[in-house]
C-alpha cells in the first residue's frame, strides 16, 4: 500500500472494518485518533446502541461541518462478490468493498482534506466541525437527529454542511445535492367482514372496498412542484389480505404507501387530504403514520458558489445541482438554519453486491473538499 494515496490508504482501512448498521466496528475511532492530532476538540455522543462523535476545531467565526456515516448496508451473499466485501481490493482501477462508494470513500476524503487544509492553514479563520453516525442506514432514530438535538439545545450554530453522499452520476462532481425532497409513510388498515365466497351479502369485502380510495390517491394530482422540486409523489407499497384460501373472502387489508413531497404542501397539508379521500369512500380504518423529514433546499449562495468552483478547478466541470432521489441525515442538519449540500462519489453501486469506486477519484474528492475550505475561509475572507 506505500505507493497508495493517503486518502485511498485511509478509506481501505475503513473498508475492512466490518461496520454493518448500526455498528461501528472502530470506524469512528480511526477519525478521532486523526482529528485530534490536529487540534480537534472531541465529542463521543452514544445513543442506545448508536456511536456517534461531533468534533469541531477553532472557536468562533462561521462553521463549515462535514457529515455522514460510519455504518454500511449487509453485504448480501459473500459469494457472488469479487472480492470478499471487508477485504477492499483494487481490481482494473476500481477500489471494491461494502462502503467504498456510501460512504467511507467520502469520509476518508473528508479527513485527509482537512489534514491537508488544516496543515497549509494552521490559524484558518471560522471553524471545521464533524458529525458522524452509525445509524444513517438504520432506523435512523439514535444517530445524527439525536446529536443535532442536543446540539441545538446548546445553541449549537452549523453554517454550512456537506454530507458525504454518493451524488455523482458518470462523473466525479457532476452533480451536487442542494436539496432533498421530504418523506412520510402511511400503514393502513381497511376493515371489513371475512366469509364465505359463495355468500357475499354475509360478508364485506376489504380489497373491494379499499382498491377504488387508493386508485384515486394514484391518480390524485397533489402539486406542480417548483422550480427546485419534481410535483409530490405518492406510491403504494405493500398490500396484504387474504388467509391464503380461494374461497375466503378476508376481514382486513393493510396497505402501505409513501409520499415524497415538495416545499409546495407540508405532512399536514396532505395528511387532511389523505384522510377525507378516505371518509369520501366511507372506509372503516386505522391508518398509522410514519414521518420521515421535511423537504430542505440550499439555494446558491455561499456554500453552493464555493463548491462550483472547487469542482471547476479539481474536476474541470460544472456541476449539476439536483433535489433528486431519496432522504439523507441532510434533512436533520438542515433543522439547524444551515445551507446543506451533499457531495460524494459516483453513485451507480452503492448497496449493490461488488459495490466500487473509482480508486482514483477519492483524491480528487478530497481535493474538491480541500478546495471548498480554501473558497470559504481563505480566498473570500
Amino acid at each position: 500500500m506505500s505507493d497508495l494515496s493517503p486518502t485511498l490508504k485511509l478509506a481501505i482501512d475503513l473498508i475492512s472494518r466490518p461496520s454493518v448498521t448500526p455498528e461501528d466496528a472502530g470506524c469512528q475511532e480511526v477519525m478521532i485518533q486523526r482529528l485530534e492530532k490536529l487540534g480537534f476538540k472531541v465529542e463521543k455522543m452514544p445513543f442506545g446502541k448508536v456511536k456517534n462523535f461531533y468534533a469541531k476545531r477553532g472557536d468562533s467565526g462561521p462553521n463549515l461541518c462535514f457529515a455522514g456515516h460510519t455504518d454500511v448496508v449487509p453485504t448480501g451473499p459473500e459469494s457472488e462478490w469479487k472480492v470478499p466485501p471487508f477485504q477492499p481490493e483494487i481490481i482494473d482501477g476500481m477500489l471494491y468493498g461494502r462502503g467504498a462508494a456510501d460512504m467511507k470513500g467520502s469520509l476518508a476524503a473528508m479527513v485527509t482534506a482537512v489534514e491537508n487544509f488544516v496543515q497549509a492553514h494552521p490559524n484558518h479563520p471560522g471553524q471545521i466541525s464533524f458529525l458522524i453516525t452509525s445509524d444513517e442506514e438504520g432506523p435512523f432514530v439514535d444517530g445524527t437527529t439525536r446529536v443535532v438535538d442536543a446540539l441545538m439545545e446548546r445553541n449549537e450554530k452549523v453554517d454550512w454542511c456537506i454530507v458525504g453522499e454518493p451524488s455523482s452520476t458518470k462523473q466525479l462532481g457532476d452533480i451536487i445535492k442542494n436539496g432533498r425532497r421530504g418523506s412520510f409513510s402511511g400503514d393502513l388498515t381497511v376493515y371489513g367482514k371475512q366469509g364465505h365466497v359463495a355468500y357475499p351479502h354475509l360478508a364485506v369485502n376489504p380489497i373491494h372496498l379499499a382498491a377504488p380510495a387508493l386508485a384515486e390517491m394514484a391518480n390524485t394530482h397533489w402539486d406542480n412542484g417548483n422550480d427546485f422540486f419534481p410535483p409530490t409523489s405518492f406510491q403504494v407499497s405493500n398490500i396484504q389480505a387474504g388467509t391464503g384460501a380461494t374461497n375466503v373472502v378476508p376481514g382486513t387489508l393493510k396497505a402501505q404507501f409513501n409520499f415524497r413531497f415538495s416545499s409546495e404542501l407540508d405532512f399536514d397539508a396532505l395528511k387532511e387530504r389523505v384522510l377525507s379521500i378516505l371518509e369520501q369512500h366511507q372506509l372503516e380504518y386505522h391508518i398509522d403514520w410514519t414521518y420521515n423529514g421535511l423537504p430542505f433546499l440550499t439555494k446558491p449562495g455561499e456554500l453552493v458558489d464555493a463548491m462550483i468552483k472547487a469542482i471547476e478547478t479539481n474536476a474541470g466541470i460544472t456541476p449539476e445541482l439536483s433535489t433528486s432521489g431519496g432522504t439523507s441525515d441532510g434533512r436533520f442538519i438542515a433543522k439547524m438554519g444551515a445551507q446543506v449540500v451533499e457531495l460524494g462519489p459516483i453513485n451507480a453501486t452503492i448497496h449493490q453486491i461488488n459495490e466500487c469506486v473509482d480508486a482514483n477519484s477519492l483524491e480528487q474528492l478530497s481535493n474538491v473538499y480541500s478546495g471548498i475550505l480554501e473558497n470559504l475561509f481563505v480566498k473570500t475572507k
